[in-house]
């Protein structure tokens, strides 16, 4: 048996991302799952571009402000408290709008923890 804390505050944000990115995974030694914090400041965007996953579900917690996700069909407004899913197969850009009032905090979850997201040009 094994358990862990962790403070996502605690943990350096991991190199080349677009926003502020903490791996919960690599801290816990996690093979299944995937697990990240974001923190974006207005204008910038989440794990990765726009994005689609083959394998891959994963789901964004919004911990703290306002959580926007671009799809094919529609933007989805994420507010504190909600979580967005996505599908394995539905392509997705998360981002905090360059006019947000305020910082967006987010828990990341994927599963299984493979590395397939291929970018998407809408």
């Amino acid at each position: 048996m094994g358990y862990h804390v962790i403070d996502p505050d605690d943990l350096d944000p991991l190199p080349d991302r677009p926003s502020s990115a903490r791996s919960i995974t690599d801290a816990a030694g996690l093979d299944n799952v995937g697990i990240r914090r974001y923190d974006a400041e207005p204008g910038e965007q989440l794990p990765l571009a726009y994005h689609v996953h083959g394998e891959q579900e994963e789901v964004f917690y919004v911990l703290e402000g306002t959580l926007h996700v671009e799809t094919p069909e529609r933007e989805f407004v994420v507010g504190r408290g909600e979580a967005f899913v996505a599908d394995p197969g539905s392509p997705h850009r998360a981002h905090n709008p360059a006019g947000a009032d305020a910082p967006v905090s987010v828990l990341a979850v994927g599963a299984p923890a493979v590395d397939d997201a291929e970018p998407y040009d809408p």
